[in-house]
């Protein structure tokens, strides 16, 4: 079986408080870009991880990782030897981990079917994860667990381009910087509606850890996107073009001027 981990982005991400558990009450409008990590599977005696590609080296620990973890939360029949292709930065606002353990669930589900149970499952190998799982534009609540999904759905197939600056950003740090001030919910409308009228309140407290993510920032707003952002805690950056033409001109702009930085280029789903 081979399945892609999709990356996801925050189109918008509106903190309202502190909880008393220690987490933070989240409404976020998830989207996922067509292109990501890739996995596949095939039958083994034990189940079986194994890592490659630019990102890989960050996976230090291949026992403890989220797709093993995934693993061990599904009844999936025989051993699994998962083979996967790290091309998303970690610790970078894309939910890589989490889409990559969102890959996994939807591959047993293609193998033996999910138990009715999954959402709870899944949330307990991260906030992300039920999104990730689904992989379509929803809304999440609460820790960000809580989804609904999107119907009207007008941003299907938007040119979207990715940069980062290969600068990991934990999220942990960004959100203890958090103000506090409740800047009021996440409007109601289409995504593009949602987009254009949302924020992301992580934003400024990123920024203010990794400097770098000011910069990728005004590189792709020169770019003229119609809204350009940065995802979850950062630091990744993503752009969203009303055309192929003018997302792949600014890809090759941002290429030659700073070829340091990470970039993917795609399509919302």
């Amino acid at each position: 079986m081979q399945e892609t981990a999709y990356a996801k982005i925050n189109l918008a991400l509106h903190v309202r408080r502190r909880r008393e558990d220690g987490y933070h009450e989240l409404e976020t409008l998830f989207a996922f870009v067509d292109d990501g990590d890739r996995l596949s599977a095939v039958p083994g005696a034990v189940d079986r991880l194994s890592a490659h590609g630019e990102f890989a080296v960050a996976l230090d620990d291949p026992f403890g990782n989220i797709v093993a973890k995934a693993l061990n939360k599904l009844p999936h029949g025989a051993g699994w030897a998962v083979t996967l292709d790290k091309r998303l930065p970690v610790a970078a606002g894309l939910g890589g981990g989490s889409a990559d353990a969102g890959a996994v669930f939807r591959m047993v589900e293609r193998a033996h079917g999910l138990p009715e149970d999954w959402p709870l499952r899944a949330a307990k190998l991260g906030a992300d994860v039920p999104a990730c799982v689904l992989s379509r534009p929803c809304i999440g609540t609460g820790t960000g667990t809580d989804l609904a999904e999107v119907v009207a759905n007008d941003l299907a197939g938007c040119p979207v381009l990715l940069v980062n600056p290969r600068l990991p950003v934990p999220t942990g740090p960004v959100f203890a910087a958090w103000d506090g001030i409740d800047r009021g919910p996440m409007p109601d409308g289409s995504l593009r509606a949602i987009a254009l009228a949302g924020r992301n309140d992580l934003e400024p407290p990123a920024l203010g850890l990794c400097p770098p993510i000011g910069d990728v920032l005004a590189a792709l707003r020169a770019t003229a996107p119609f809204l350009a952002r940065m995802s979850g805690s950062g630091a990744t950056c993503f752009a969203l073009y009303d055309t192929l033409q003018a997302r792949d001109a600014a890809a090759e702009e941002l290429a030659r001027s700073q070829p340091g930085w990470w970039q993917m280029a795609g399509k919302l789903r």
